[in-house]
C-alpha cells in the first residue's frame, strides 16, 4: 500500500511538473504574439509612421506621441504664435553669390596650401571655411584639409580617411570650382618631403589677420611651393574682414553652407530622423544643452552639479588655468555666474519658460549634441514637463548608428597586449632554479596605469593632467563627430529652435551659434529663440520658492521676454558672436532684400528690420517679388480675446488671480485662466503679436 500510496505522489508531481511547463511556454507564446501585434497593428498605416512606431515602442521609456486636445490646426492663431514664421524677417533672402568682378582661380597653380584641423565638430566646420577663403587670398591651391588626428588612424573604419569620414569630397571639390583649385592629395614630389617634415609649417591662432597670411605665410609659399597650416583654434582668420574683401565672406557662406555636405551615409540617417519626428503631422522643437565639461569648466559653472561632476569640473578648471586657457580662480561662485547669464540654462528651465509660453505637454522636442554633462540624469526633469522627448538613439536603432560607422576592427584583437620579453623570461627562470629556499620573492609586477570612467578617483587623486585618452576613446570621440552631423541637420530644419548655451570650452561661439547662423541664412524666418540668460535666471529666481505655482504677471513677462528674442536676440548676437564667428552671424553679407509686391504689408519693409541687419542689397530680379501678408490677414486686437492658455496650465496652476480663473478641460487637467479684464487681455495678446505673430 505504500509502494502505491508513494507512486501516485510521484505521479503527481510529474503532472505538475508538466502543467508547469505548458504554462511557461503558453506565457512566451502570449508575451511574443503580444510583441507582434504591437509592432504590426499599424500596418494598414503608411509605412513612415508604422515604421516611426515600432522605434518609439522598442527604444523609447516614454508614450507614442499623442494627440493634444487643444485646436493646433494651422489656421488657428496659437499655432501660428507657437511655430509660425517671424513676419518681420520674409524678406530677407539668402545670396552668397559673388556681386563684383570674382575671376575664375588658374587651373595649374605651384603653389600648396595643405592644412590639418584639429577640433569639435564646430571649430572644424568654421576652420575649414577658413582655410578655403585663405587658399584663395594666397592664389594657391588647396589640398583637401586633414581633420583631427582622430579620424586619421585611431580605431575607425579603413574605408574612411580623414575629411571624408564627415563630409562629401567629391561635392565639396565640384562646389567651390569656381572659386579655388582644390586636390585629394599633394603631388608626389611633395609627398616625401611632407613625410620628411621638410615643408614649412605654421601654428596658426585664431582669428589671424590677411595682413599674416599676405606677409609671413605668402613669402614662404612663393619659396617652397608649398605651406603646412596646423589649426587647433577653432578657425585661422578673423571672422570680420576689412570692406574690400567682402566676397570672401560671401566664400564663406558658400563653403559652410553649399558645398560643406555631409557624406551619403550621414544624410540618408539625419533624413530617417526627420521623417520620423514629422511623421505625427506635427511641429517639433530641437533644443542643444550646450552642457559640455570644458564649456562648464571654462565658465566656472562646477556648482550646478553635485559630487562626482563637481569633482570632474573642477579638475578640468584646474588643467585649464595651469594652461592658460583660462584666467582667474579655481573656485567661482556659480551661482553668481549663473545669473550673470554665463553658465548653460538647465533643461529643467529650459521646460519651465517653454510649458509658460505655451508649448503643450505634449510637444515634440529633440534633444541634439554629442555629449549632455551629467548624462540622462540631468534631462530627468525635462521629461517630467514634456512627454515626448526624443533624440538620435530613441529615433534609430543600433544597426542604422553601425552602418554610418562602417567596418570597424575589434580593438581587443587588433592591440593585443606585448608577450613578456626574453630578458624578463630568463630572469624568473633563473629565479625559479636558483639556491636553496627560502629566498626573497621576486619584485612584483608594476601596477598598471589604466583608468575608468567609474573609477573617475583614480586619476583625480593621482594626477592633475588629464589621462591620456585610450583608443576606444578616440573612436568614440571620432562617433561623437558624426552624431552632431546628425544633429546639426535635423537642427536646422526644426521648426523651432532653442538653445540652452551657445558658448564652448573656450568661450566662443558653439555648436548652437553654428545652427542658429545656418538658420538665419537659409529660412530666416523659422523661429530661434536668442534667450538672454541673465533675464531668463532672474525670472526663475523670482519663481524659486514655487517653480510650478506660477502668477499671470510671471508668464505674461516670460512670454514677452521670449518673442522679443527673436527680433532683439540678433541685434545682441551681431555685436557679439560676429566678431568671433562669422558663420554665426552671417548676414548682411550673404544676404538680399527682396521687393516688396504690390498691396504688400508695410510689415516687412527695410526699415522695419532689425538693428544689426542692416541689409541694403536687393535680391536679383529672378529670385522673385516677396510673398508677404496682405493687410486684411492682419489679425485685430479685438479678434485675439481667443484662449490660448490652455496648454500652459495643463502644467502650471495660476495664483494670485481672479476668482472665476479656473476650469476643468476635458482630459480631466486645469484649463485655461480668464484675464480681469478685457483691457489686460488685449495688452497681452498685442505683446504676444509683436514678438511671435510677425
Amino acid at each position: 500500500m505504500k509502494g502505491d500510496v508513494g507512486g501516485g505522489k510521484m505521479v503527481m508531481k510529474s503532472k505538475l511538473k508538466w502543467v508547469g511547463l505548458l504554462g511557461l511556454v503558453l506565457s512566451a507564446l502570449s508575451l511574443f504574439t503580444h510583441f507582434l501585434l504591437a509592432r504590426y497593428s499599424y500596418s494598414d498605416s503608411n509605412n513612415l509612421t508604422t515604421e516611426y512606431q515600432t522605434i518609439t515602442t522598442i527604444f523609447s521609456w516614454r508614450p507614442v506621441f499623442e494627440t493634444n486636445a487643444v485646436d493646433l490646426s494651422p489656421t488657428s492663431k496659437l499655432y501660428r504664435r507657437l511655430w509660425g514664421p517671424v513676419r518681420l524677417l520674409e524678406s530677407l533672402q539668402p545670396h552668397a553669390k559673388p556681386r563684383e568682378h570674382y575671376p575664375v582661380p588658374v587651373s595649374e597653380s605651384d603653389r600648396f596650401i595643405f592644412v590639418r584641423i584639429r577640433g569639435g565638430f564646430h571649430e572644424i566646420r568654421s576652420s575649414i571655411c577658413d582655410a578655403v577663403v585663405v587658399a584663395r587670398l594666397l592664389n594657391a591651391t588647396l589640398v583637401i584639409p586633414e581633420i583631427q588626428s582622430t579620424t586619421s588612424s585611431k580605431g575607425i573604419s579603413a574605408q574612411f580617411k580623414s575629411f571624408a569620414y564627415l563630409y562629401n569630397e567629391d561635392h565639396f571639390m565640384s562646389a567651390l570650382a569656381n572659386d579655388i583649385t582644390i586636390v585629394k592629395t599633394l603631388p608626389k614630389t611633395l609627398k616625401g618631403a611632407r613625410r620628411k617634415k621638410e615643408i614649412p609649417s605654421f601654428k596658426v591662432f585664431n582669428s589671424q589677420s590677411p595682413y599674416y597670411y599676405l606677409h609671413h605665410v605668402l613669402p614662404v609659399l612663393k619659396r617652397h611651393s608649398v605651406a603646412e597650416l596646423v589649426v587647433s583654434d577653432g578657425g585661422c582668420l578673423q571672422a570680420i574682414l576689412p570692406p574690400d574683401l567682402e566676397e570672401y565672406q560671401r566664400l564663406r557662406c558658400r563653403v559652410a553652407f553649399h558645398a560643406l555636405s555631409f557624406r551619403q551615409e550621414v544624410q540618408e540617417l539625419a533624413t530617417k530622423i526627420l521623417l520620423r519626428l514629422r511623421a505625427p503631422g506635427r511641429p517639433f522643437i530641437a533644443y542643444d544643452p550646450g552642457m559640455t565639461r570644458d564649456a562648464l569648466a571654462y565658465h566656472g559653472c562646477a556648482e550646478l552639479f553635485q559630487d562626482v561632476h563637481t569633482e570632474l569640473i573642477q579638475h578640468r578648471r584646474l588643467w585649464m588655468l595651469k594652461r592658460g586657457i583660462v584666467k582667474g580662480s579655481l573656485t567661482v561662485d556659480s551661482n553668481a555666474q549663473r545669473l550673470n547669464g554665463s553658465c548653460p540654462l538647465m533643461p529643467e528651465e529650459i521646460g519651465i519658460i517653454l510649458r509658460a509660453y505655451g508649448y503643450s505637454w505634449d510637444t515634440i522636442i529633440y534633444i541634439s549634441g554629442g555629449e549632455v554633462f551629467g548624462g540622462q540624469k540631468k534631462l530627468i526633469p525635462l521629461h517630467a514637463i514634456f512627454e515626448n522627448v526624443v533624440d538620435r538613439t530613441s529615433l534609430t536603432t543600433p544597426w542604422e548608428l553601425n552602418k554610418i560607422y562602417g567596418r570597424e576592427a575589434n580593438l581587443v584583437d587588433k592591440y593585443p597586449k606585448a608577450p613578456p620579453s626574453a630578458e624578463k623570461e630568463m630572469k624568473y627562470e633563473a629565479w625559479k632554479t636558483s639556491g636553496q629556499r627560502p629566498r626573497p620573492l621576486p619584485p612584483p609586477p608594476a601596477r598598471p596605469k589604466s583608468y575608468h570612467i567609474e573609477g573617475w578617483w583614480g586619476w583625480v587623486a593621482e594626477s592633475d593632467n588629464e589621462p591620456e585618452s585610450t583608443v576606444i576613446e578616440l573612436r568614440t570621440n571620432a562617433h561623437k563627430l558624426l552624431w552632431e552631423a546628425i544633429d546639426y541637420m535635423v537642427c536646422v530644419e526644426a521648426d523651432v529652435f532653442v538653445p540652452g548655451f551657445d558658448r564652448d570650452g573656450k568661450g566662443r561661439p558653439s555648436f548652437a551659434s553654428l545652427v542658429m547662423g545656418h538658420r538665419l541664412y537659409q529660412s530666416a524666418t523659422a523661429k530661434s529663440f536668442r534667450l538672454d540668460r541673465k533675464k531668463i535666471a532672474k525670472h526663475m529666481k523670482n519663481i524659486s520658492d514655487n517653480l510650478y505655482e506660477v502668477n499671470q504677471a510671471w508668464v505674461k513677462s516670460v512670454r514677452s521676454h521670449l518673442n522679443k528674442s527673436l527680433l532683439d536676440g540678433l541685434a545682441e548676437e551681431s555685436k557679439v558672436s560676429k566678431s568671433l564667428s562669422f558663420l554665426s552671424f552671417p548676414v548682411p553679407e550673404c544676404s538680399c532684400l527682396r521687393s516688396e509686391s504690390k498691396g504688400a504689408s508695410s510689415r516687412a519693409s527695410t526699415s522695419q528690420l532689425p538693428a544689426g541687419l542692416k541689409v541694403a542689397h536687393p535680391c536679383p530680379a529672378w529670385m522673385g517679388k516677396d510673398v508677404t501678408s496682405s493687410p486684411g490677414e492682419k489679425e485685430s486686437e479685438d479678434d485675439l480675446d481667443e484662449d490660448d492658455s490652455g496648454p500652459f496650465s495643463l502644467f502650471f496652476q495660476p495664483i494670485g488671480g481672479s476668482s472665476n480663473n479656473n476650469s476643468v478641460s476635458s482630459s480631466g487637467r486645469s484649463g485655461g485662466e480668464m484675464m480681469s479684464s478685457k483691457e489686460e487681455t488685449q495688452m497681452d495678446d498685442q505683446e504676444e503679436m509683436e514678438g511671435g505673430d510677425r
